[in-house]
């Protein structure tokens, strides 16, 4: 069956939507019509060759839809059942997942080279991040889905998938941020406006929001942040201002870029905590002298994910929404058509808005 889909025919290139012929389920496979998938920026570092993929392939990798088929051995889910797309699935007998540490699964993106389907003049397709959420309908295995919770609408459920789920798991997981301490978030995207939000649900007392964009103070302040700092030279030094001179507990770094890595160090207290979301190419290289780490005392980590396990997970997250802590719509900055993501693309690379929402 024929369904319209944008496809990256090879690294660099810009998105063509265009057809293509998308095969039943087979065996443990679930085929999904989409409600709405988010536009995320690892979509771009997907095209751009920041992260590999195997091309021609579809993106999109934050979406949710509809189960319309299930291929045989597949029980969890039904058709008409309401399903969020898992791009990064859990194996759960490879030595991360042995330790818990789901979100690091050595298998989670082996799907991301598979053949599951082909344009209509029979070309192999990939799907980019296992799940090819940038079509009308994919087809993708039972474990990358995973039901909607009761209570959240399928199109805000897509959001769930990733920007979410990476921005609360950062700061809930891995920052662990507690009551009282002080947070700043640089970068005021769509994960970095959910770390804002999480900021505000852990109880923090001041949320400092940084970007180089002046046009986004109003989102982020939508989302919880206290104030506002558009990035310079002088943003350390700005957020120690703000922070009785000792700089705030800790920084979620959302941008993947080095400057902005040295400056969520440079902004934490002596003994605060550096968690670094954004994915950042090869060449961004960041240098810390041996005497500064032992002197201040800093923990800078890494986060996959935001050190989530979706599964347990997305009910949390669904209760906040229920309860009015957790607004989606803060995310959401523009609802385009399948046809406008090459131009939300070029928004993002622009540094424009929060998040552009695909609502099929």
């Amino acid at each position: 069956m024929a369904v319209r889909a944008a496809v990256l025919p090879a690294i660099g290139s810009p998105l063509e939507i265009t057809g293509i012929d998308l095969p039943d389920p087979g065996p443990g496979q679930v085929r999904v019509r989409l409600a709405a998938a988010g536009v995320c920026h690892s979509d771009l570092s997907l095209s751009d060759g920041t992260m590999r993929v195997p091309v021609p392939a579809v993106l999109g990798h934050e979406g949710a839809g509809t189960v319309v088929a299930v291929g045989e051995g597949v029980g969890h889910v039904v058709p008409g059942d309401g399903v969020v797309l898992n791009w990064a699935p859990s194996c759960g007998a490879c030595h991360a997942c042995s330790l818990g540490e789901v979100w690091l699964c050595a298998n989670a993106l082996s799907g991301a080279a598979d053949v599951y389907a082909r344009t209509t003049e029979g070309t192999d397709l990939h799907p980019g991040l296992n799940v090819a959420a940038f079509a009308e309908e994919t087809v993708v295995s039972a474990s990358c889905v995973l039901p909607v919770p009761d209570g959240v609408p399928l199109t805000d459920a897509a959001l769930l998938g990733c920007a979410v789920l990476t921005g609360y798991g950062a700061v809930h997981h891995s920052a662990r941020v507690r009551a009282g301490e002080t947070v700043a978030v640089f970068g005021v995207g769509g994960v970095g406006l959910s770390a804002l939000q999480a900021a505000r649900i852990a109880g923090a007392s001041k949320i400092v929001a940084v970007d180089v964009s002046a046009e986004k103070e109003e989102l982020a302040r939508a989302a919880g942040a206290t104030d506002y700092v558009v990035a310079s030279d002088t943003t350390a030094r700005e957020i120690r201002g703000l922070t009785g001179k000792q700089g705030v507990d800790v920084a979620v770094e959302c941008a993947g870029r080095a400057v902005s890595i040295r400056t969520a160090w440079d902004s934490t207290r002596r003994g605060g905590r550096t968690t670094v979301v954004g994915i950042g190419g090869k060449d961004q290289q960041v240098t810390f002298n041996a005497l500064e780490i032992f002197h201040w005392g800093r923990t800078l980590s890494g986060c996959v994910y935001g050190n989530s396990d979706p599964a347990q997970d997305l009910p949390v997250l669904a209760e906040h929404i229920r309860a009015g802590r957790l607004d989606l719509s803060v995310l959401v900055t523009e609802r385009i058509s399948l046809d406008g993501i090459p131009a939300a693309f070029e928004n993002m690379l622009a540094g424009k808005g929060g998040r552009a929402l695909v609502v099929f």
